[in-house]
């Protein structure tokens, strides 16, 4: 097998990524600070500074006060030499955040959906919107993702299916991407959770976990050796269709609320058992999160079904509670369904609940759409 030369211009680049990604990581740095982290001699650490200072990749961020000598200078990558767009899709509404390459949300706008326009439209609209309140032109953007509910096909990238949002459809995203301009993506609201969990979450330095999402929906993102697992046709995670005993299967599967864990953990069902405990509450959230500890234990009995059937078949070691109700229950419900878990198998996988602040969804929107423009960026520095 033949290997590519390393040669001089290559080997520039690979230091300029190591250095942006370390400065990114733990900066502001000293040029000797850097050198030191990267194996660098002081002069090529100088020569490297000076290359990304003069594209506007780096700059000067303060001093830092040493010995007799002078102040060393410290190097910060500079915030603004490029954006990106994260958004959340639902049926009533579009969220939109932008955030600099350092991964700091410059803006969040959300925009009503009431009017019912297309996707394409809708979308191009909120852009524009959350650009102007961060005072950022849209040209700046360098990648853009968008979280769905539904199933997104992992060839084409489009929507397959969304009970919830039939407008968005297979040829949406070129559109989205003719329109904006931009490097598009769309993925599935819940592997975007499961992505902001590993990076800001309660799965931080996990390889193998999953995120079982319980709100309106049920949904489990998956990842695996560090890795986001979707499945052949990007079906992995729709844990609403699992069999459970004492539910009837579904003999539609076009109607979504028909699967036999979301008929035992939906909303209509919790409300259910919610009124049976004379659990007071304007919403199952509240109902949840009010709950005395028998309401709770036969929630808990409930989830455990379908994270049991998870841990029997992936071992994750670790599943994070996210969604209104895994919000809600808190730590309480984790710690009852961790328990409920291992009466049912054989393996006991940590239960917790979510660590993600805010939206969870529009921050793994930005961890995705900042990996993307962070390898566009970070690899054209030579």
């Amino acid at each position: 097998m033949s290997r590519s030369p390393g040669t001089p211009r290559l080997l520039r680049r690979l230091n300029d990524r190591s250095a942006l990604e370390l400065l990114l990581e733990d900066g502001p740095l000293t040029r000797a600070e850097l050198g030191e982290r990267t194996g660098l001699s002081k002069v090529t650490a100088g020569q490297l500074l000076a290359r990304l200072e003069e594209r506007g990749l780096v700059e000067v961020a303060g001093e830092r006060a040493g010995g007799r000598g002078p102040h060393a200078a410290l190097y910060a990558v500079v915030p603004s030499s490029a954006y990106v767009a994260g958004v959340e899709v639902l049926p009533e509404s579009l969220t939109v955040g932008v955030a600099d390459i350092t991964g700091t949300m410059v803006t969040e706008v959300t925009v009503n959906l009431s009017d019912g326009r297309e996707p394409v439209a809708a979308v191009h609209s909120a852009v524009r919107r959350a650009c102007k309140s961060a005072g950022v032109d849209r040209s700046r953007l360098r990648s853009f993702v968008i979280g769905t509910r539904g199933v997104v096909d992992p060839a084409s990238g489009d929507v397959r299916f969304s009970y919830d949002l039939p407008a968005w459809h297979f040829g949406v995203l070129a559109s989205l991407r003719e329109t904006l301009g931009v490097p598009v993506t769309i993925e599935n609201d819940v592997n975007l959770v499961a992505l902001a969990e590993s990076r800001h979450g309660a799965a931080v330095g996990v390889e193998d976990f999953v995120v079982l999402w319980a709100g309106v929906g049920q949904g489990l993102g998956v990842m695996l050796g560090g890795r986001l697992h979707r499945g052949t046709s990007g079906g992995a995670g729709e844990i609403g269709w699992l069999p459970v005993p004492g539910e009837p299967l579904p003999a539609d599967v076009s109607q979504p609320q028909s699967g036999s864990f979301q008929r035992l953990v939906g909303h209509e069902a919790l409300s259910g058992l919610a009124a049976a405990h004379g659990v007071p509450g304007e919403t199952v959230a509240d109902q949840v999160r009010s709950g005395g500890e028998a309401y709770l234990d036969e929630i808990a009995a409930r989830l455990a079904l379908g994270a049991a059937a998870v841990t029997v078949v992936l071992d994750p070691g670790l599943i994070v509670l996210s969604g209104a109700i895994g919000r809600a229950g808190g730590p309480r419900l984790a710690a009852k369904v961790e328990e409920a878990v291992a009466r049912v198998c054989p393996s006991r996988p940590t239960v917790v609940v979510t660590g993600v602040a805010g939206n969870p969804i529009l921050r793994g929107a930005l961890v995705a759409a900042l990996d993307q423009a962070r390898e566009q960026v970070f690899s054209d520095t030579v």
